[in-house]
């Protein structure tokens, strides 16, 4: 039982809710739990278009007959009411559906004070910042774990640098560098997303400093998350660039939660590019995208130029890949491991916000309440379910 649950909450309907499984990643994440979600798991489909769920649902009884009998559930994530009994009826909720900032705090207030554990997928730092100065203390009243940022953000960077970490020792200073890698297109909703969360700059800043105010301050340990610099990696034979993205925050907090990370530890996120051209080309056109975000038109054009609920077809997405490398140093050892595995955005993405819902409902877990990483909150126990679900966690050296 979690920390501050209520005795008396009232049973569950269900172990897991996804809601937005009609949106192109909600269809794989469901597709994925009809296929390993276990014998005796309550489960359902949530969305706003009770058509389009039952479309999904008539897939979804080729991949299990079982599924034909599977519950639907219409609710819209900007009904405050519907949403509020909804997170009542579920241990675990999972949403797809973003931009987080427009369609996600309904959803968060509504588990936090219900006690309903809650995983998504955003990588909006501006997102997890206002939920934390809103609903953290709430939610370690009652019991809720928000657990923003399963998938590729963040996943590999946040559990990544925990394996690693493990390998190292304890009771000293540790630095971590990750360098990924990987081949994989993206949808409209991943667009949709990026391009709503380089648009809202001085929003993103506020919700940092908010947070800020809020959150306790870290005594007798430090813990960062810094941006670095580019530079050439020897350790990858790569150029490494920077990337300003989720990670490193959800790292950091990871460590500042965790005292395994030692008494003062560093964590440093990078795209890992081979050739100089490609990397330099790929800077630019960050830069030109971010830039273009800042212009509501032309933001809009770029969102139209791929719209929501499309993505890579199968074929795309099954030569897809992606490869995290990890650097660990820390009293006298150096050690190298990875984390890989197949389509990042999509695939895995499915999986891995799949499993983390599964390992909220039915596995044994550290006591934890409030807004969590998936290191803190289930660690060990997610990086088996990954494992066994395909993605590789390794040491490829250390000394």
């Amino acid at each position: 039982m979690n920390a501050g649950v209520p005795q008396d909450r009232p049973a569950r309907a269900y172990d897991v809710v996804l809601f937005g499984a009609t949106g192109f990643v909600g269809a794989l994440t469901a597709e994925y739990l009809a296929a390993h979600a276990p014998a005796g798991c309550r489960w359902a489909l949530a969305g706003r278009d009770l058509a389009k769920l039952e479309r999904l649902r008539e897939r979804l009884a080729a991949v299990d007959p079982a599924c034909a009998a599977l519950p639907l559930l219409r609710v819209d994530a900007q009904d405050a009411a519907a949403v509020r009994e909804l997170a009542m009826y579920t241990r675990v909720l999972a949403t797809t559906v973003g931009p987080y900032v427009w369609y996600g705090a309904e959803l968060v207030a509504a588990c936090t004070e219900a006690g309903t554990d809650y995983v998504d997928l955003t990588g909006e730092p501006e997102f997890v910042d206002r939920m934390y100065v809103e609903h953290d203390a709430r939610a370690r009243e009652t019991g809720a774990r928000l657990v923003h940022a399963c998938g590729f953000d963040s996943i590999p960077a946040d559990l990544g640098a925990y394996f690693t970490v493990r390998q190292l020792p304890e009771g000293v200073p540790l630095t971590v560098d990750g360098f990924m890698r990987s081949n994989a297109f993206f949808s409209g909703g991943t667009l949709a997303s990026a391009l709503t969360a380089l648009g809202r700059g001085p929003q993103t800043l506020a919700a940092a400093h908010a947070r800020r105010l809020h959150e306790p301050r870290l005594l007798g340990r430090r813990a960062r998350g810094p941006l670095g610099a580019p530079r050439f990696s020897r350790e990858t034979g790569t150029w490494a660039l920077p990337l300003p993205s989720l990670d490193p925050r959800i790292v950091a907090r990871s460590a500042a939660a965790l005292e395994r990370y030692g008494p003062d530890f560093r964590y440093r996120h990078y795209a890992s590019v081979r050739h100089l051209p490609v990397a330099l080309g790929g800077a630019v056109a960050v830069g030109a995208t971010a830039a273009l975000a800042q212009v509501p038109p032309a933001r809009r054009w770029l969102m139209d130029r791929w719209e929501p609920g499309r993505g890579p077809d199968a074929e795309r997405r099954a030569r897809s890949w992606f490869t995290v490398r990890f650097v660990g140093e820390g009293g006298g050892r150096r050690v190298f491991t990875e984390v890989s595995g197949g389509d990042p955005g999509y695939g895995e993405t499915a999986k891995m916000l799949a499993e983390s819902a599964l390992c909220l409902a039915h596995d044994a877990l550290p006591e934890t309440a409030g807004q969590v990483t998936t290191a803190v909150a289930m660690g060990d126990a997610l990086i088996h379910r990954l494992q066994k679900a395909g993605i590789t966690f390794r040491v490829a050296d250390a000394r």
